[in-house]
């Protein structure tokens, strides 16, 4: 019987870096000389927050970080963007969570996704991923290659194959 587990991972160190970076081109960036605009991560809550100046310079932070995590390698739809708001100075706080690991919800639509291509696999819901296991590799190849077809909202990996 083979397997394999699709998980949603990060690496925090990854974004640290790239949050770091991003702080720093704040800082020497011309458009925001005199600004209190800033980006702190949150590693325990697995949160980024965003304090800019006003919505423009919002925008412009959000861009950078995306940007900065594209270049190492950190697959930005695993950002979930938050409502703003206002908080003391006139300044605008925003919230992005990480996302990390697969939700329930999110292991049911996949579950099913699997169902409907009717190859004897089973999956198995376990905390936040999902494991897939089969008598053919190639069934489990297929899988993989059909959920990496789909567009979700966030970054899969397929880990821990066993023979």
């Amino acid at each position: 019987m083979a397997s394999f587990d699709i998980v949603s991972e990060l690496d925090l160190q990854e974004v640290d870096n790239a949050i770091n970076q991003a702080n720093k081109e704040i800082s020497q960036r011309f458009d925001f000389k005199g600004s209190k605009s800033s980006i702190g991560l949150d590693k325990e809550k697995k949160n980024i927050k965003i304090i800019a100046d006003d919505d423009f310079k919002l925008r412009s932070i959000q861009a950078i970080i995306e940007m900065k995590l594209a270049k190492r390698k950190v697959d930005i739809r695993s950002l979930k963007f938050n409502a703003t708001k206002e908080i003391s100075g006139g300044l605008i706080e925003q919230i992005a969570d990480l996302q990390v690991g697969i939700s329930k919800e999110k292991s049911k639509e996949l579950v099913k996704i699997i169902k409907e291509t009717k190859l004897k696999v089973s999956c198995e819901i376990q905390e936040e991923k999902l494991r897939v296991s089969g008598k053919k590799l190639d069934d489990l190849q297929e899988v993989q290659s059909l959920l990496k077809e789909k567009k979700f909202d966030l970054p899969l990996q397929y880990v821990n194959y066993r023979n």
